[in-house]
């Protein structure tokens, strides 16, 4: 059965690395929903967080293939080892004609998102969490007019064992 699985793949932050990955997907006819990569705390290493879709044979078979990459550290699928914390950023562009900014205000305030650029008719909103809280607010901005979306995609962390 296909699910979304979501990678953390520690990798050498050289020329080309991003490129071999991507490449081992596409070579295999197998899709990247989502991508996120940036430096670690270490200037050496990137972090990509990498989302995409298959039963559990497929995503053994392309992290068994990760590992293989000579750029890589570490792939880990956060999916299928506990519990994660996921979350998405967008900027999202409204109309907000007189009409429809205390709608739009008022779906900020319900969301916590933020306004972040004003002109005579349009808002821009930033909102972040999990990927279900950005769907709902872009279907409840929907019927107002969504002029333009653009989404970072998923990055994912593993959350620390509570007990002592």
């Amino acid at each position: 059965m296909e699910k979304k699985h979501t990678l953390s793949v520690l990798v050498e932050n050289t020329p080309g690395a991003l490129s071999r990955i991507t490449g081992l997907f596409s070579g295999r006819g197998f899709n990247i929903d989502s991508l996120c990569v940036a430096e670690t705390l270490d200037p050496t290493l990137s972090h990509l967080t990498l989302v995409t879709h298959g039963d559990d044979m497929i995503i053994e078979q392309i992290i068994k293939q990760l590992r293989r990459l000579i750029d890589v550290y570490r792939v880990v699928d956060v999916t299928g080892e506990g519990e994660f914390v996921e979350r998405e950023m967008a900027l999202i562009k409204v109309r907000a004609e007189k009409d429809t900014r205390a709608e739009v205000l008022r779906m900020c305030d319900i969301f916590r998102c933020k306004v972040v650029d004003v002109s005579p008719k349009t808002y821009t909103l930033e909102v972040t969490g999990p990927e279900s809280k950005l769907k709902a607010v872009i279907e409840l901005l929907r019927p107002i007019g969504i002029k333009e979306i653009v989404r970072t995609g998923i990055i994912a962390m593993q959350r620390e064992k509570k007990s002592l």
